[in-house]
């Protein structure tokens, strides 16, 4: 009996014709017998329809809003380009980043630059081309963005990040808003963080932002997070005179990548948002601010599919396999390795087959913990066949690796049956070009 693709965890155009798997119109075996694997393969309707949904969403409560494409779940030109052409700006993190988002004419006003600790260079990066805001992580970087902006004529705008004390139901390295996270001023850091902005000519205090974690599915945290921040405003208006044009509680709506995983709702997600900025500012008697969401595995991970081939397997005594070991693994994916994520996948040629007994995916690399999908239901797979592993879009080929000196993926984008190459297979040899000989070293 055939099984069908559960359609909220697989890209908009997945279809199944003649057992085969297509994307974006274009069957994927095709595409991998083309480009080879692994292979990252996005659907750019998947994507558009993501980041259109989310300005749809917010559009409809009659706010003013931003949505900011979060870079690191996935970033290369074409993808930046997808959010130019879509409206959306971009957060970034890295002097690179940053480069990427000029370079696909994402007007640098519509970009944040974030990170806890951002190099000096990547600052002065940011202020010279006219970022719209830098978020500001602790005091040590306010102290540094106030020497190199102190003759600016211009001032530099800034958002203080918060870490708002809000326990995120989500896997423990992906919880970011605890009062002992890593990221944010500790909330009775903020009146002193506010006066360091006060007291430097060359920048301006345009709002407070907040991220209290990823795969985040309950509503509730994130009404608290929008709180919070309402809270704050209101205490520095009374306090400083000072009227914040922006609030950001950040990004972090789940995806679900099983079957039986519901998707969360996307315009509920948008209301409780606004209703509570609203009930919040009308409460303290505040002019509503921009309200600024972040998201990032939300816009890519369903529009990704990775391909793999299967490589050997691993028999049991009674001749079962028991695990099917492929030409990928944790160094183009690492999640399964460091935060317990779990994936669905079909077999490319028969995705529409009944399922075996329960196999396990391992990768080519040498960690034990090199497990992509653990006792997951597939037909009895033969080597040589080609594996596609739903939502692997987001937070893969950002994390990548050249562990064991493998060169990572390349990545194609698909639409209305073209596919088009948009990062290109790593080499060996660029691998290796870094390397000096011994009797190549200078003293220098």
């Amino acid at each position: 009996m055939s099984q069908p693709l559960p359609a909220h965890i697989w890209p908009l155009t997945a279809t199944i014709a003649n057992g085969r798997l297509h994307l974006g119109g274009c069957d994927v075996e095709a595409l991998a017998a083309r480009y080879g694997t692994p292979l990252y393969v996005f659907d750019e309707a998947t994507l558009r329809g993501a980041m259109r949904a989310y300005q749809a969403a917010f559009r409809a409560q009659g706010l003013p809003f931003r949505v900011h494409y979060a870079a690191k779940a996935l970033l290369n030109t074409a993808i930046a380009q997808l959010v130019a052409t879509e409206g959306l700006g971009l957060d970034v993190v890295s002097g690179a980043e940053l480069d990427v988002a000029r370079r696909a004419g994402i007007p640098m006003a519509h970009v944040h630059l974030h990170g806890n600790a951002k190099r000096t260079e990547e600052l002065a990066r940011a202020v010279a081309w006219g970022v719209g805001a830098v978020v500001v992580d602790n005091l040590d970087e306010l102290d540094r963005l106030a020497a190199l902006t102190a003759r600016h004529t211009s001032p530099q705008g800034v958002l203080l990040r918060l870490a708002p004390n809000i326990a995120a139901h989500t896997h423990a390295h992906i919880a970011t808003g605890g009062a002992d996270a890593k990221f944010g001023l500790p909330l009775e850091a903020l009146d002193q963080a506010v006066e360091h902005v006060l007291a430097a000519p060359g920048l301006r205090l345009r709002g407070l932002h907040a991220h209290i974690g990823s795969q985040l599915f309950a509503l509730d945290q994130l009404r608290a997070t929008m709180a919070v921040l309402v809270e704050q405003a209101a205490r520095l208006r009374t306090r400083y005179a000072l009227t914040v044009e922006e609030l950001s509680p950040g990004g972090g709506l789940g995806v679900p990548s099983l079957a039986e995983q519901a998707p969360p709702d996307l315009d509920a997600y948008a209301e409780v948002l606004a209703r509570t900025l609203r009930a919040g500012c009308a409460a303290h008697s505040l002019p509503l601010p921009y309200l600024t969401v972040e998201p990032g595995r939300s816009i890519v991970a369903r529009a990704g599919v990775a391909l793999y081939t299967i490589v050997a397997r691993k028999l049991t005594a009674d001749g079962r396999p028991c695990y099917l070991h492929i030409d990928g693994g944790m160094a183009d994916n690492i999640r399964p390795a460091l935060y317990d994520a779990r994936y669905s996948a079909v077999l490319a040629s028969r995705a529409d087959a009944a399922p075996g007994p329960p196999v396990s995916v391992a990768g080519r690399y040498c960690e034990a913990g090199d497990v992509l999908l653990r006792a997951v239901s597939l037909p009895i797979a033969r080597p040589g066949e080609l594996l596609a592993v739903a939502t692997a879009g987001a937070y893969t080929l950002s994390m990548a690796s050249t562990y064991n000196l493998v060169p990572r993926p390349a990545v194609v984008l698909v639409a209305g049956g073209r596919a088009r190459l948009i990062q290109r297979r790593e080499t060996e040899a660029e691998l290796l070009a870094r390397d000096l000989r011994l009797d190549e070293v200078s003293d220098d």
